[in-house]
């Protein structure tokens, strides 16, 4: 659920919170040089961005659908004058961004999803379970907040949120719950939905985890459809990429996994051959778009897990753009839920 991208463990101003995930691997993956053009579709507070722009004499366009990373953009366009450029905005917009930027084509993408450590340590974002705040858990701060879906969803379309996006088992009876507490008064708390979500579960019902982990996550993803941005972030990539380009994700979960894991495997591999018998004119003629750099995914070394615990989740799959023309963008089939899609 969660992801570290930042700014290092030092930052202007002091120490920073915010440690970027698997640093070293996206930068290897990504092979920046000198004159290269990156997106960083996930800037948060800069760590990617940074990395970049001091391995080689490259640039970036980064973009955030959070007002709270301008600050940090601001300090890496003073770092790096001329080589950085922040755009509010989603990820999955790229193209249009990128167009707008006067750019046609990229040498690199990289894309840190979740929930950022600076969203998770303020409190008054409403993502963090284990710190009292507003119910929000808004990523660009405009439109519902949680506290709207947890009061407003019907407890049916409720429990598919939770167990689907948040896969949990017991969310039938967790959004039961929630129904029958929102009748006597309006959940607008963190804590408050925390300790709902505990009293069905018990406290101790997954020692290495809060039992509110999954429910939060769920109405995370929901709130701020993650999962179809992501779905159409890497279709924006493969349209922007030249070819050998690189395309680098890090994941926090396995629903965001398995749409990374698809997404790779559907434009890298030929379709298999139905049959010996069918003729050779009737094979299938498609041509992958992408070669995979790593056959799995990539996870964090122990040593970062113990320097940052928040990355012990994550997973890095990458790969190379080829000449062939981007494919058609099904979300579906890469495995966005049916309640992650637009009505």
């Amino acid at each position: 659920m969660m992801a570290g991208r930042g700014v290092g463990l030092t930052a202007a101003g002091g120490p920073a919170r915010h440690i970027p995930v698997m640093l070293s691997e996206v930068i290897e993956a990504l092979e920046p040089s000198n004159g290269k053009h990156f997106i960083d579709g996930t800037f948060g507070a800069g760590g990617y961005s940074r990395g970049l722009l001091e391995s080689a004499r490259c640039h970036v366009l980064a973009i955030d659908r959070d007002p709270g990373a301008v600050r940090f953009a601001k300090i890496l366009e003073s770092d790096f004058p001329g080589r950085l450029k922040f755009v509010l905005g989603r990820y999955a917009e790229m193209r249009d961004i990128a167009q707008r930027e006067g750019i046609a084509a990229v040498d690199g993408v990289a894309l840190d999803l979740g929930v950022s450590s600076m969203q998770l340590d303020e409190p008054e974002r409403g993502f963090s379970f284990s710190k009292d705040g507003p119910l929000d858990m808004r990523m660009g701060g405009a439109g519902p907040t949680a506290s709207d879906l947890v009061n407003e969803l019907p407890e049916r379309e409720l429990a598919a949120v939770i167990g689907t996006l948040g896969e949990e088992k017991r969310a039938r009876s967790i959004a039961r719950a929630i129904v029958a507490r929102r009748k006597e008064a309006p959940i607008a708390r963190t804590a408050e939905l925390a300790d709902i979500v505990a009293s069905v579960l018990g406290r101790r019902h997954d020692e290495t985890k809060h039992p509110a982990t999954r429910t939060f996550q769920g109405l995370r993803l929901y709130l701020n459809e993650e999962l179809l941005e992501l779905a159409r972030g890497l279709s924006a990539a493969e349209h922007l990429l030249k070819p050998k380009g690189r395309l680098a994700v890090v994941t926090f979960h396995s629903l965001e996994d398995r749409i990374a894991k698809r997404f790779f495997a559907a434009r890298s591999t030929p379709a298999p051959r139905a049959s010996r018998h069918v003729p050779e004119r009737a094979r299938s003629t498609f041509s992958p778009s992408f070669r995979l750099l790593n056959r799995r995914p990539l996870s964090p070394t122990k040593d970062e897990i113990r320097l940052n615990p928040r990355a012990r989740s994550a997973r890095l799959r990458a790969g190379e753009r080829t000449d062939t023309p981007p494919h058609a963008l099904d979300p579906a089939n890469l495995g966005v839920p049916r309640i992650a899609l637009p009505a």
